[in-house]
Parts: C-alpha cells; sequence; structure tokens
C-alpha cells in the first residue's frame, strides 16, 4: 500500500518525526541528496557564529586552549564513534577521506609486507582507487591491485597471498550493502588486513567496528553526518593498531608532544599518530555541532525507518512510474541496501534535472543512473 494515508500513519508513528525540526530546509524542496552533501543543522549554524564571532573575534590566539580548540579531532572523533560501533578512544577526526584512505592503506601494506595482493572492487569509487594504486606503488613491497567485478570474487581470492582487503560498504551507485562483519571475518582468517570506507554508511546504517574485528576504516562528514561541504572526515583503527607502524604523513599533531617541537619525529603512541598538519578549526566545529542531532538517536530506530522509507519509494515508482522505462538498480531485498535507492533509466541525467526544476533534490551518476538518498532524521 502506497496511499497517503498510509503515509501519513507511518509519519504519526515515527519515533525520530521531531529530528525533522533540527535541520535548516528550504520550503519547498523534497531533499533526496543527503548521501551527496547532508542538510544545514540549526546547531551548525550557531556553532559556527559562536566560533567565528566570539571565539575567534574576541578569544583569538587564546581560543586553543580556553574554547578547546586543540583537543577538537579526539573530541569529535569520540562523539562520531558510537555511531560505528566504535571505543571513544578509537576514532580520531582528521583531514579528508581520500588523505585518511592513503594514510590507513599505506599502514596495512607495511603490515603485510610478504603478501603480494590487495582486492577492492573495479566499480569502487573512483578515489579510492586511484589512492590505492598510489599507496601500493609507494609501499616498495611489489604489490599489485586486483580489481574485481563482482562481490562473488572474493572468497576465492582469501588466501596467503591477500595483503589488504579493501571495500566499500555501502555502494555510491546503487546502494548495495556487503556484509561487513562475514566478509571481516572471512579476510582475517586468512590472515589480511580489512579497510572499509564508511563514506555511505556511518550515520545510515548500524555499525560495529569494534566486534566486527575489522583493522581499518575512514569515513567523511558531510553526507549523513551533516558537517557540511568538505566537512573533516574520520579514521577508525582497531586498538590491536594504535601502536602500529607509523603512518606516511607525520605532522606535528601526530607527534607523541608536540608543542614540545622537537625536530625529531616520535609518532603519538594512540589515534593522534593519525593526525598531520593543523586541524581545520571552523570545519571541525561545524560537524562537531552537527552531530548534537545523534545524541539521543538508536541506530535500530534510524534503520527501521530507513528501511520503511526506501521501500516505500520502490514500491510507489513501482506502481506511478510503469511504462516510464525506469529499472531498479538498488538491491531489492532492504538487508543488502543502504539508505538509499537508484534507478537506472536512459535518459538519466535529462530526467534528474527536470525533478530539480520541479523541487525534488537528488542526484545522477554516469551514465544512467538516478540516485536518491534517504536520510531518515
Amino acid at each position: 500500500m502506497t496511499s497517503r494515508k498510509h503515509a501519513e500513519r507511518l509519519d504519526a508513528a515515527d519515533p525520530l518525526a521531531h529530528k525533522r525540526n533540527a535541520f535548516d530546509l528550504p520550503k519547498g524542496v523534497i531533499y533526496l541528496d543527503g548521501n551527496s552533501l547532508g542538510p544545514l543543522t540549526h546547531a551548525a549554524r550557531a556553532a559556527l557564529a559562536q566560533t567565528i564571532d566570539v571565539e575567534w573575534a574576541q578569544g583569538l590566539i587564546g581560543s586553543w586552549n580556553t574554547a578547546g580548540w586543540v583537543d577538537l579531532p579526539r573530541r569529535v572523533g569520540a562523539r562520531i564513534a558510537p555511531l560505528i560501533g566504535a571505543g571513544p578512544d578509537d576514532v580520531i577526526c582528521t583531514d579528508g577521506t581520500s588523505l585518511n584512505l592513503f594514510k590507513v592503506l599505506s599502514m596495512a601494506l607495511d603490515l603485510r609486507p610478504q603478501r603480494m595482493r590487495v582486492i577492492s572492487e573495479r566499480h569502487n569509487f573512483p578515489t579510492d582507487l586511484y589512492v590505492a594504486e598510489q599507496a601500493v606503488q609507494r609501499a616498495g613491497h611489489g604489490q599489485s591491485l586486483t580489481r574485481i567485478d563482482s562481490p562473488d570474487e572474493i572468497d576465492g581470492l582469501m588466501d596467503e597471498h591477500l595483503a589488504v582487503l579493501m571495500l566499500t560498504h555501502v555502494d555510491y551507485r546503487t546502494g548495495a550493502m556487503h556484509d561487513l562483519a562475514a566478509i571481516t571475518e572471512r579476510a582475517r582468517a586468512a590472515g589480511a588486513i580489512v579497510v572499509w570506507d564508511l563514506a555511505h554508511s556511518a550515520g545510515a546504517v548500524p555499525l560495529d567496528l569494534r566486534t566486527s574485528g575489522a583493522d581499518f576504516a575512514v569515513g567523511c562528514g558531510y553526507k549523513y553526518l551533516n558537517g557540511g561541504p568538505g566537512a573533516p572526515a574520520f579514521i577508525y583503527a582497531h586498538p590491536r593498531h594504535h601502536r602500529a607502524p607509523q603512518q606516511p604523513l607525520a605532522g606535528w599533531f601526530g607527534h607523541e608532544d608536540p608543542f614540545a617541537f622537537d625536530p625529531d619525529f616520535a609518532p603519538a603512541a594512540d589515534m593522534r599518530a593519525f593526525l598531520a598538519g593543523t586541524p581545520g578549526v571552523l570545519g571541525m566545529r561545524a560537524l562537531e555541532a552537527a552531530l548534537d542531532v545523534w545524541t539521543d538517536v538508536d541506530m535500530g530506530e534510524v534503520r527501521a525507518k530507513s528501511v520503511a522509507l526506501c521501500e516505500l519509494f520502490i514500491e510507489t515508482v513501482a506502481q506511478r512510474g510503469a511504462g516510464l522505462d525506469l529499472t531498479l538498480a538498488s538491491p531489492r531485498e532492504a538487508a543488502a541496501r543502504g539508505s538509499q535507492v537508484s534507478f537506472r533509466h536512459p535518459e538519466a541525467y535529462a530526467v534528474m534535472r527536470a525533478l530539480i526544476d520541479h523541487g525534488v533534490v537528488g542526484d545522477m551518476r554516469a551514465p544512467d543512473i538516478l540516485r536518491f538518498g534517504l536520510t531518515p532524521l
């Protein structure tokens, strides 16, 4: 049933409905692109004003201490941790996703220098593949990147040659979702290091990184976490790697005692070792404040609403879109899908432009994918 009355009944019973008021969205717009850029929260706007008008304008350099700027990477990381099933000391907020992926991949390759194969998917987000190629080349161990065409190929490659398995948990085009726990368990049983990209997972689906045994993960702050355009990203490392080999981008914030200004680098013995240069305070403060909306949120409720939204969307398009040359590109099974629905259409770009012109904002991915992010909050 996809009637308006059915949708209104779901709204009336929604335990997350009040969260809508935390966001500043333009009137007359149906925003289905939060998986590319999360909308502005009122809290982020207020935090930026406070940071600019008071902390920066009046506190000046003293705000590194009085406003706690110096602790932002750890503080924001600790706030992200519950959303990805990590301990507060397992996550650090820093740099961008690409830089962070390079850091953890370089460390992973150094942890398995005698193993020659690195696996990722050919249809992974291109940046991940670019970074992987660079990390493999620069590691100098003679390793190579194998790009698979189907997840079905993964099991056959989990052997003594596998150094690193690098996967994106939720596919950015179709929303197809890997079984993170099961794949991690099999890869680790084969002796490999497992690296996950959570760009389309964090804040969208329940995660339990610590329990799964995943070695490393990276993710961004500007999609489902609503931290703003270009918001800082995060790194997760399992506690067994907190004293792992040094990451390749040494910087003073990653030093064990940055304000000693020691000319010789000594990495911090915790997640601070993943830091490099000075953090961007405005981006950090916006993300920190945007995370306020998650304070009392149960990720199980988020997932339940996400599934309900996606099912309603798929069923409605099936009923009302017959004859429009639309083909579902996302998995039909909810358990195999993240918080987005994608359709294929031969004129995807033109269709999406027409939708946006009518106030329905999604996006498209070449050559033919119409992509709609369902963001439950």
